[in-house]
């Protein structure tokens, strides 16, 4: 098995042993509901989701929620001009940090 692939099971495995629904599963502050699949967003990882967060704040983009603490991370959802959701994702375990692509 190589490494990607190690993480990638070790982060499933943390993911089934939790009893905490994951965080794609919760409803908005506002009630909405996902629906299956869990919200359909893309992610975008950051060092210091805080920081990124009071930035993004003070320029005026849109949160659909406050920052929340996940298995394998923190996350918040934003929105772009459009409407659509974003996920900015601050790992807290090293096998939960996003694939980069090779170089």
């Amino acid at each position: 098995m190589n490494r990607v692939a190690l993480k990638e099971a070790l982060l499933a495995l943390a993911l089934l042993a939790s009893p905490v629904l994951p965080v794609a599963l919760w409803q908005m502050p506002d009630g909405t509901l996902p629906r299956p699949g869990g919200w359909n967003r893309f992610s975008i990882e950051v060092a210091d989701l805080a920081a990124t967060v009071g930035r993004l704040r003070a320029a005026g983009v849109r949160f659909r929620n406050d920052i929340v603490e996940g298995v394998g991370g923190r996350q918040v959802l934003i929105e772009d001009p459009s409407g659509n959701p974003v996920e900015l994702f601050e790992p807290t375990r090293p096998e939960a940090r996003l694939k980069s692509s090779p170089a």
